[in-house]
């Protein structure tokens, strides 16, 4: 399955692998539950050995709407239903919030939703907060919450790693996620400081001159090649370096260009924008993929850049 998504629901644009339902506008919470394909709930179950005798200790959390076994946990794990991921998300940002995009990974084992927030501004350009929840019914993850600014001119995911924003809240299964909203309400909303640092960030990358020869050292840099280096491999590589050019001579960032803020913009659009090369259930093990790893391909190109 593409991109590990089984349902989902976008605003507008639609994603690389077409998956999901599309709306015309950011829909409350309700429709976002609906289109998105996660009005369903999970239940516990008991586990049996092969004797028929419950196996102490463990649950299975089953979906109700197929009776699939999404995962199996511990007795402690506490089941946070996709219908209060959103409540909790209405309740943490208020009655304005919007959600961009929602749905379920891994045949329902993971759920996400993208909540939108105000407009700023970063270095002149406009820019979205977003509030990002996801939670996992297997049990290999916990509630996580995260602030995430997308640029509106090309919806950059710009997650460039500020040592002083506090952005992101998480939780185990075990506790009771609405008697910890307040404690999640504090440490998001402390959204003004992070976005505060970030344009201080961006304004320190803007006026960083970096000139061509720079970036192509940058770019060996993040994409080495060495004697094992495959001839297949080298013409990926070369393929990746050329998109990342075609991104940094993009009209979008023409008045960034020979800083460090407009070669971090172009890193974004090419992790943001440009999909697998093959589209197969093995594509993780891709090269493209051991080379394109999202955010810690950004966080790398930001700290190549800031030195």
């Amino acid at each position: 399955m593409a991109a590990n998504v089984e349902t989902m629901m976008y605003v507008r644009e639609k994603p690389w692998h077409g998956l999901g339902v599309e709306v015309s506008e950011a829909p409350n919470s309700e429709d976002a539950l609906r289109f998105a394909g996660l009005d369903w709930n999970v239940r516990q179950e008991n586990v049996f050995n092969s004797r028929g005798g419950v196996i102490k200790g463990f649950k299975a959390n089953v979906r109700d709407s197929d009776d699939s076994v999404l995962g199996v946990v511990g007795d402690r794990y506490k089941v946070v239903q996709n219908r209060d991921a959103f409540k909790f998300t209405d309740e943490l940002i208020g009655t304005d919030v919007r959600y961009e995009t929602a749905g379920s990974l891994r045949d329902g084992k993971q759920i996400w939703l993208l909540a939108k927030m105000p407009e700023q501004q970063i270095a002149g350009d406009a820019v979205e907060p977003y509030l990002c929840f996801t939670s996992a019914h297997d049990g290999s993850s916990g509630v996580r919450v995260c602030m995430t600014p997308v640029r509106v001119v090309c919806n950059n995911t710009l997650n460039v790693a500020l040592a002083t924003a506090k952005r992101t809240w998480s939780m185990r299964h075990t506790e009771n996620v609405h008697e910890r909203l307040n404690e999640a309400r504090d440490c998001l909303f402390r959204a003004e400081d992070y976005m505060d640092g970030l344009a201080q960030y961006a304004d320190m990358a803007a006026n960083k001159t970096i000139q061509d020869d720079e970036i192509r050292k940058i770019l060996n840099e993040l994409f080495p090649v060495t004697d094992k280096t495959s001839e297949r491999e080298k013409a990926t590589i070369d393929k990746i370096k050329d998109e990342f050019m075609v991104c940094y001579f993009a009209p979008d960032i023409r008045r960034f260009r020979g800083t460090a803020w407009g070669a971090i913009n172009a890193i974004s659009d090419l992790v943001t924008h440009s999909m697998p090369h093959r589209n197969t259930k093995t594509y993780q093990e891709n090269t493209w993929n051991k080379v394109m790893s999202g955010h810690v391909l950004l966080d790398r190109m930001a700290a190549l850049c800031m030195k």
